[in-house]
């Protein structure tokens, strides 16, 4: 691969561990386990997706971004306060009235990954049912000029979003990427190509499980393991926006067993760039051959589970 752009490549999360889907024995070792620190041996990036939930406190993201070597950056995802109303609501039972509290909170917690020179850019996911109409104009701009002094990428997964050519122009006037996404295709999801729209790109792999999408939980939605000749396919696509931009972003959410690592090195061996092979080996299931298959080098992230 060329070396035109800085490339990083991760998981979506690093800490999953509980439930079926747990990265224990799968990509971290039994036991008692630094799991960040013991991640970072591996990769060069990672997206915080716990920040979702709720806004950490700024004392563990210090230590976080002290634990990491030089070279490691976070992106971390936007607070579903600011992406998901209706969620917020149903979880916690607060109206989700966005306060100018609510934004120096999110940004003090950030505030310690940018003091230290690791913050990659900011991730704003919007739901599916997030649609292209003056409400939903009016909450990406907001986003954009709350967050815009940062890297921002945003996620939209609706179709009236790249039906529209006015968006890519919105978010070229802004520097903000747009998000390719990998995940099951339906009539309503985004387009399959949307185009880059900032100095930079990032990419999200939430797998192809289309027959547990709607119908499986946080853990099943996402088993699924990319096959080489899949991981080429993404690889071409990294290196296509490789050549046009200065910085790219690249991370798995298929975090079932840790198949999310397992995946994140399988495309830096097809990127052609520096890799630590994972000690661990597994037996996972093979899902198109009905039986276990043992590959090498697995790795695995935490259970901060994707919308």
């Amino acid at each position: 691969m060329s070396a035109q752009a800085q490339v990083y490549v991760g998981t979506s999360g690093w800490s999953y561990p509980g439930g079926e889907g747990t990265w224990t024995g799968h990509f971290y070792p039994k036991g008692r386990v630094d799991e960040l620190e013991y991640y970072s041996r591996f990769f060069n990036a990672v997206e915080l997706n716990s920040s979702f939930y709720a806004p950490p406190n700024p004392l563990y993201v210090q230590n976080w971004a002290r634990k990491v070597p030089d070279g490691f950056t976070f992106t971390v995802k936007l607070w579903q306060k600011f992406t998901h109303p209706r969620i917020y609501e149903k979880a916690t039972g607060r109206d989700a009235t966005i306060s100018q509290e609510d934004i120096d909170i999110f940004k003090s917690c950030i505030g310690p990954l940018a003091e230290h020179g690791k913050l990659g850019a900011l991730l704003a996911q919007f739901p599916p049912g997030f649609v292209n109409d003056d409400h939903g104009q009016q909450i990406l701009k907001a986003v954009i000029r709350t967050f815009g002094q940062h890297r921002l990428a945003v996620e939209l997964r609706h179709r009236s979003w790249s039906d529209d050519p006015n968006i890519a122009k919105l978010l070229k006037g802004n520097n903000v990427a747009w998000v390719h996404i990998d995940e099951p295709k339906f009539k309503s999801s985004v387009g399959t190509k949307v185009p880059l729209t900032a100095d930079f790109a990032y990419f999200r792999f939430h797998g192809r499980n289309a027959e547990m999408w709607w119908k499986g939980d946080s853990e099943t939605r996402y088993k699924y393991l990319y096959s080489p000749q899949e991981i080429d396919e993404l690889a071409l696509k990294v290196e296509a926006a490789s050549k046009k931009v200065k910085l790219v972003f690249a991370f798995f959410n298929n975090h079932w067993q840790g198949y999310a690592p397992r995946n994140a090195v399988d495309l830096l061996r097809a990127l052609k760039l520096p890799l630590k092979e994972l000690p661990m080996q597994a037996l996972i299931e093979d899902e198109n051959a009905g039986k276990p298959a043992k590959r090498a080098g697995a790795q695995l992230p935490l259970n901060e589970g994707d919308l």
